[in-house]
């Protein structure tokens, strides 16, 4: 799961010292979980009627953001929500659906982390923003361990379409979180959430209803498709955006480094999937690369 959009991050003293650290442990937990629950859930759904009660659920638990800063949207703002939302929800999530039925959980949670990166290639190719000399060796460097995960060989089958199909996905994030920086300043964080949600969860519902599924759903499917969409989705922005508001967004956002270590140690440790050298080494180059390009220069 990628990190959720900041729209207008608010920035409090520091307060419960012993509840950061916890919350941003339980967050990197919960979002980790994520790609489990795609991956024991998807073979029953099917990409799309998956996301679709993901996005039903989460959006439902975040539509009290939504209805508390109804004033601050205004007409022109709905059509750019409907837009982030297929960017940043409708179509990464059933990407990241799909790639759950071909590869371990843990190959996406590791491909995911490249939404940092793509942020920073987003706002250079098509925003003009500068890009430093350790951004772009950062860039190289996570491009590097994504062509070390596609080539990685997982029970003898080849993880590489999966990996595409979560690299677009990451690459979408990026996208639709330049978008909001630039068109949606002044809108709540939460209220952007709620609303992106609830237009991917009307976009992608059509498709649901025409490929939902003749067999009946597992129960142990219909809890990973409740859990993602309440818990990981619907709750776990709640999380994030308490953490915006007491340490800041550039804090909050560390969070990405331990997502991707939980979605590989869930799918090992619960569903037996295995960590191979080539996952353990991509995802070093990966996080390394999200790493340098974060650091403050000196």
């Amino acid at each position: 799961m990628s990190t959720p959009l900041i729209a207008r991050p608010a920035v409090s003293p520091v307060s419960g010292s012993w509840l950061t650290p916890l919350e941003l442990g339980g967050l990197a937990a919960v979002w980790g979980a994520s790609f489990m629950f795609m991956r024991i859930a998807a073979a029953d759904f099917g990409p799309f009627p998956l996301v679709a009660v993901r996005l039903v659920m989460g959006s439902l638990v975040l539509m009290p953001f939504l209805l508390k800063a109804r004033s601050a949207i205004t007409r022109a703002h709905w059509p750019k929500l409907a837009l982030v939302g297929a960017l940043n929800a409708a179509v990464p999530f059933v990407l990241f659906a799909w790639a759950a039925r071909q590869a371990p959980a843990g190959i996406s949670a590791i491909a995911n982390s490249m939404t940092v990166l793509f942020t920073s290639l987003v706002a250079f190719l098509f925003y003009k923003e500068r890009i430093t000399s350790r951004r772009a060796v950062a860039l190289a460097i996570g491009f590097a361990g994504v062509v070390v995960l596609a080539s990685s060989k997982i029970e003898g089958a080849s993880p590489g379409l999966a990996v595409a199909a979560a690299v677009f996905a990451a690459f979408l994030y990026g996208i639709s979180a330049n978008m909001v920086r630039r068109h949606l300043t002044g809108v709540p964080a939460g209220a952007v959430a709620a609303a992106t949600l609830g237009f991917a969860a009307l976009m992608t519902l059509p498709f649901a209803l025409a490929t939902w599924p003749a067999q009946s759903i597992p129960g142990t499917s219909w809890l990973a498709a409740v859990a993602l969409g309440v818990v990981c989705t619907g709750a776990g922005y709640v999380v994030y955006y308490r953490l915006i508001a007491r340490i800041g967004a550039a804090r909050a956002v560390t969070v990405t480094y331990l997502v991707p270590l939980f979605g590989v140690a869930w799918s090992w440790l619960l569903l037996g999937e295995p960590v191979t050298l080539t996952m353990v080494v991509a995802g070093t180059l990966i996080l390394g690369s999200v790493a340098l390009s974060q650091r403050q220069s000196s």
